[in-house]
């Protein structure tokens, strides 16, 4: 009986080693956290002056300061009521859990900073070209499915392939 919790034990730690060693995980495949949603996952900023810090706790310094409501950034971690965040240059540090939103965002990326996204009428490249967006705009993501989403902004609304954003997941479905 007790070599048989062991192993339970050995094969559920053996588990979780494995999870934690995944750096390519879904956020539909990861486990719930202390806010019992999943991580890794997107939210976007709530404010226009966020705070980031180099730990999850206020003692920590501010290493940089978010300037811009709305901005994407993906959760990585979760402590107490901190949340790591990364955003869509790579830059990582913690946030207080009030200061995100989960409203979804996404921002362009091109290969080239000169290269401009066309935005269809429809979720298909033979439709219409309602708009072209530089690199680095913010867009609210309201729908995405089969590798397009539904993308609104400030004098722009349509659709955009899925790749073409940072703040959505390859294949991931948004209602």
């Amino acid at each position: 009986m007790a070599l048989r919790r062991f192993y339970s034990v050995v094969v559920l730690a053996g588990g979780l080693l494995g999870a934690s060693a995944s750096t390519a995980v879904s956020a539909k495949d990861s486990a719930l956290t202390t806010s019992g949603l999943p991580v890794p996952r997107y939210v976007s900023l709530k404010s226009d002056h966020v705070n980031v810090r180099a730990g999850p706790t206020k003692d920590n310094d501010v290493a940089w300061v978010y300037t811009r409501s709305g901005l994407p950034v993906e959760i990585t971690a979760e402590f107490e009521n901190w949340r790591r965040v990364r955003d869509s240059e790579g830059a990582e540090g913690w946030v207080y859990h009030s200061l995100l939103s989960g409203r979804r965002t996404a921002v362009i990326t091109m290969k080239s900073k000169d290269e401009l996204a066309p935005l269809y009428d429809s979720a298909d490249q033979t439709s219409a070209i309602a708009a072209r967006l530089q690199a680095g705009v913010v867009a609210q993501v309201k729908k995405c499915t089969a590798g397009w989403c539904h993308v609104a902004g400030n004098g722009f609304d349509g659709w955009i392939e899925q790749q073409r954003l940072w703040g959505v997941y390859a294949d991931e479905k948004v209602d």
